[in-house]
C-alpha cells in the first residue's frame, strides 16, 4: 500500500467515527457541531499523514537496521574466513623448515649412513627431516619428489636413482622453487641441482687399482664386478681401474660383469665366474657390497687365496679387512659429503646461494690392513693405534 492510500484510509475511518458520534446526540446541536467537522477531518488527515510517515520511517529504519545487521554478519563471516585462510597459509609455511633426505636402499650401510648423517645435521641446524628411500627406482623417486614439493620442503638432499632418469625430478623441484643437493651420485646435466657433492671416484679407483696391481704382483687373471650401468659412478670407477690395470701387460681380465651394487648378486655372479675361470687370482669390485658377496662365494668354494679389493670403506668392509679377508677398499667420505650437503642447503635457504661451485669433489682414502681400524662410519675415528689383523 502506498503512502497516499494509507492516508486516505485513515481519513475515511476518522470521518466515519465522527458521524457515528453525531448521530448519538440531539438534532439541535448537530448543526452547531457540524461546522467544526471539516477542521477535525483535516486534523485527522494530518494525523493520519504523520502516522503514515512515522510508520514508513520506522519501516525504513527497521530495514536499514536489518541490512546493517546482515552486513555486519557477512563482514564477520568474511573475517573468519580470512583468518582461516591465513591459518592455512601459516600451517603450510611450516614446510619451509623441512628438508627431505632421499637415498637408495638403506640395506646397503653406505646409504643408511648417508641418510642418518644428513638427517642428524639437518636437525642440529633446526630443520624437520623426512627420510625417504627410492629403492633405485626413478618412478618412485619422482613420487617422493612430488610429495616433498607438496609439503613445501625447503630443500632436498638426494643420492639419486640414475644419472639420466633423475634429471626430471630435480628439475621439477627447481621449477617449484626447491633446491636439490646431490651427494655421491651425479646427474648428467649441470645447472639443475644447486650442488653435486661427490667423492673423487676416479682418484679413489686409481689408488685402489694401483694397490690391487701391487698385491697381484703385476700379473695374473682377474675379474671385475661393476655397478649399475645407469650409474655414472660405476663408469667412472671402472675407467679409473682400467686406466691403471691396462698398463700392466701381464694382468689379464677374464671376466667383467655387473652385480648391480648388490651383495647377493655379487655372490651369485662370483659363483658363476669361478666355475668358468677357476684359476683367477684376483677380484676388483665397484663397491664393498659386491666385493663382500664375491668374498663370501670364494670362501665357500675354499678359495681364500684370491685377492679381493672393494670400494666405499663401509664398516663391514673394514671388519673383513681386519680379519684378513678383503685386502683393501677406497673410503668414500660419506660423513663429509652428507654434512656438507645439509650445510650448503642451509646456506642456500638463508642467502639464495651456497657460495660454492655446483660440482664439488672430495678425495678418498685407501684403507688397508695398516690403517682400516682407524676409521668407522665412513670417517676417521681420531685413533692412531696400530692396526692388527686377527685371522
Amino acid at each position: 500500500m502506498s503512502k497516499k492510500q494509507l492516508i486516505q484510509l485513515i481519513a475515511v475511518l476518522a470521518v466515519a467515527m465522527l458521524l457515528l458520534a453525531a448521530c448519538g446526540g440531539s438534532s439541535a446541536p448537530a448543526a452547531t457541531e457540524a461546522a467544526p467537522a471539516a477542521p477535525e477531518a483535516a486534523t485527522v488527515e494530518a494525523t493520519a499523514e504523520a502516522t503514515a510517515e512515522a510508520t514508513e520511517a520506522a519501516t525504513e529504519e527497521a530495514t536499514v537496521e536489518a541490512t546493517a545487521e546482515a552486513t555486519a554478519e557477512v563482514a564477520a563471516s568474511a573475517e573468519v574466513t580470512s583468518t582461516e585462510a591465513t591459518t592455512a597459509t601459516e600451517a603450510s609455511s611450516t614446510g619451509a623448515k623441512l628438508i627431505c633426505v632421499i637415498v637408495p636402499p638403506v640395506e646397503n650401510p653406505f646409504f643408511g649412513a648417508m641418510s642418518e648423517i644428513a638427517a642428524a645435521k639437518a636437525k642440529e641446524l633446526g630443520y624437520d627431516v623426512l627420510q625417504l628411500v627410492h629403492d633405485d627406482d626413478a618412478n618412485k623417486q619422482m613420487e617422493l619428489f612430488e610429495s616433498c614439493i607438496g609439503r613445501g620442503a625447503a630443500a632436498i638432499v638426494l643420492d639419486n636413482a640414475g644419472a639420466d632418469a633423475s634429471v626430471a625430478a630435480v628439475q621439477k623441484a627447481k621449477d617449484a622453487g626447491i633446491p636439490s643437493f646431490l651427494v655421491d651420485r651425479e646427474i648428467t646435466q649441470e645447472g639443475v641441482a644447486a650442488a653435486q657433492i661427490v667423492s673423487n671416484n676416479y682418484q679413489g679407483a686409481t689408488s685402489g687399482a694401483e694397490y690391487f696391481a701391487e698385491l697381484m704382483g703385476e700379473e695374473g687373471k682377474y675379474v671385475e664386478l661393476t655397478g649399475k650401468d645407469t650409474d655414472t659412478n660405476a663408469q667412472i670407477r671402472s675407467q679409473g681401474y682400467h686406466d691403471v690395470l691396462d698398463t700392466y701387460e701381464k694382468l689379464e681380465m677374464v671376466a667383467q660383469q655387473t652385480a648391480n651394487w648388490s651383495q647377493t648378486e655379487g655372490y651369485s655372479v662370483m659363483e658363476t665366474i669361478l666355475q668358468a675361470n677357476p684359476d683367477i687370482k684376483g677380484v676388483i669390485a665397484g663397491n664393498d657390497t659386491m666385493a663382500l658377496g664375491a668374498q663370501a662365494a670364494l670362501l665357500a668354494a675354499g678359495r681364500d687365496d684370491v685377492i679381493v679389493v672393494g670400494f666405499d670403506g663401509s664398516d663391514d668392509a673394514i671388519q673383513s679387512i681386519m680379519k684378513g679377508e678383503l685386502k683393501a677398499t677406497a673410503l668414500q667420505p660419506v660423513a663429509e659429503m652428507a654434512q656438507q650437503a645439509v650445510i650448503q642447503a642451509d646456506q642456500y635457504i638463508k642467502t639464495g646461494s651456497t657460495g660454492k661451485p655446483e660440482k664439488q669433489s672430495i678425495d678418498m682414502v685407501l684403507l688397508t690392513a695398516e690403517n682400516a681400524c682407524q676409521y668407522k662410519t665412513f670417517a676417521p675415528t681420531g685413533s692412531t693405534d696400530k692396526c692388527e689383523v686377527s685371522k
